[in-house]
């Protein structure tokens, strides 16, 4: 695999190109945490996904390396599928993460990826890392963009030296 400008920028294209199946795979995670959890959560818009994919290509060290996890994603493939449960899980997990930002949130996107990875299947191509694909972009996202209540508040935890 050669990543390069045009990868990423393709790759780029590609992430935003999936907002309908994103954007609404972001919407029911959200409402089913927030059932769990008893709390209310924001939806995203189409213009929020299209916002903050720009934003995660716009810092050019982390476009490389989700534009590098999401065309291995795209293309991965196990005969039988199981043996590549680990390969997939781990870097869905892992995109999420990026995605996501830096901890806790971090942290926050890769658990969220397993529970959005529960609420997809199949995805394009219906290859094995395509729901995993889907499920990361969604987790990363989710977890990225406003509409927790707690994010949205200073916190208590905040050192006031």
């Amino acid at each position: 695999m050669n990543v390069s400008a045009a990868t990423v920028a393709d790759e780029h294209q590609w992430v935003r190109e999936r907002a309908p199946t994103i954007v609404a795979l972001v919407n029911r995670t959200r409402a089913e945490l927030g059932a769990h959890f008893g709390t209310d959560v924001d939806e995203i818009t189409t213009e929020q996904y299209h916002d903050a994919v720009d934003a995660v290509f716009a810092d050019g060290d982390l476009a490389v390396n989700v534009a590098a996890l999401v065309a291995l994603l795209r293309d991965l493939d196990v005969s039988g599928d199981y043996p590549g449960f680990v390969v997939d899980e781990l870097l869905g997990r892992e995109l999420a993460g990026m995605i996501a930002g830096t901890q806790p949130l971090r942290l926050l996107g890769e658990a969220t990826f397993h529970y959005a990875d529960v609420l997809t299947h199949g995805g394009p191509g219906d290859a094995a890392g395509a729901d995993d694909l889907d499920a990361a972009l969604a987790a990363g996202f989710q977890t990225r963009l406003p509409g927790w209540e707690w994010t949205e508040r200073d916190s208590p935890f905040r050192s006031s030296r």
